[in-house]
């Protein structure tokens, strides 16, 4: 049996997210299940690194699925990505070792998230980020977002309902880049709750434009209260840039 390592990119504009669904065929796992499963002549199941949720976007998404096929891992590509939506893209395929798991091989995440800052929109940009017209504080961004740096119960910034998981990650970095009207939020971590990283900026845009002060933050990781954090910024800004093995 062999391990095929899929990375891979998306605009997850129109889809239901990654994970496969019974009520609906759009999603990213479930197109590309079905290709590879046609290709192979089997059913197969496909491993995603993690999930990433409805409208958000992937550069580096990482996937492995088994096979008894002896196809080369060229041939599959060029059959991958030519029956594949074209909003969806196999950039690498690698024979990987029998072991590797996408999910519980990876040891951290990048995702960016993109803010659009003027009050003139544009309209190359408007899927894949989120504009915001007001003027943003950068150095109070950068210092509030260093309380968030370490290891925290993010439960507040997290829609997570009731879970006996534990709710407790570790966020590595996160830097702040402008170029032009574009603001590029990183975050590097372990591992991210359910809308982690909306919450977090929409929490970072408060204090950004002076609503709050940066003790907001500590506020949101004492109090463990997702009501007083920032609301969730839509998921069209949000892309899963790489995963870390």
């Amino acid at each position: 049996m062999r391990n095929i390592k899929l990375i891979i990119e998306y605009d997850g504009s129109k889809y239901s997210g990654w994970q496969r669904l019974k009520n609906s065929d759009q999603t990213i796992q479930g197109k590309l299940e079905s290709v590879i499963s046609e290709m192979v002549s089997s059913s197969v199941e496909i491993i995603g690194s993690g999930r990433t949720d409805a409208g958000v976007h992937a550069r580096g998404q990482v996937a492995n699925f088994k096979t008894k096929s002896n196809m080369t891992t060229k041939e599959m590509h060029k059959y991958i990505n030519h029956y594949l939506p074209q909003d969806i893209v196999v950039s690498k395929v690698i024979e990987a070792p029998e072991r590797f798991h996408s999910r519980y091989n990876a040891k951290s995440k990048k995702y960016t998230y993109y803010i659009w800052n003027h009050w003139i929109p544009s309209p190359f940009q408007r899927k894949y980020s989120y504009q915001f017209i007001e003027t943003l504080d950068i150095g109070l961004m950068e210092e509030a977002s260093k309380k968030l740096v370490g290891t925290h119960d993010f439960i507040g910034f997290s829609s997570v309902k009731k879970t006996n998981k534990s709710t407790i990650r570790t966020i590595e970095e996160i830097t702040i880049v402008k170029e032009g009207n574009m603001l590029k939020f990183s975050f590097i971590g372990d591992g991210f709750l359910y809308n982690m990283i909306r919450i977090i900026m929409g929490s970072l845009i408060e204090i950004g434009i002076r609503e709050k002060e940066i003790s907001y933050i500590d506020e949101i990781l004492k109090t463990k209260t997702r009501s007083i954090a920032g609301k969730t910024l839509p998921p069209h800004g949000l892309f899963l840039e790489e995963v870390y093995y």
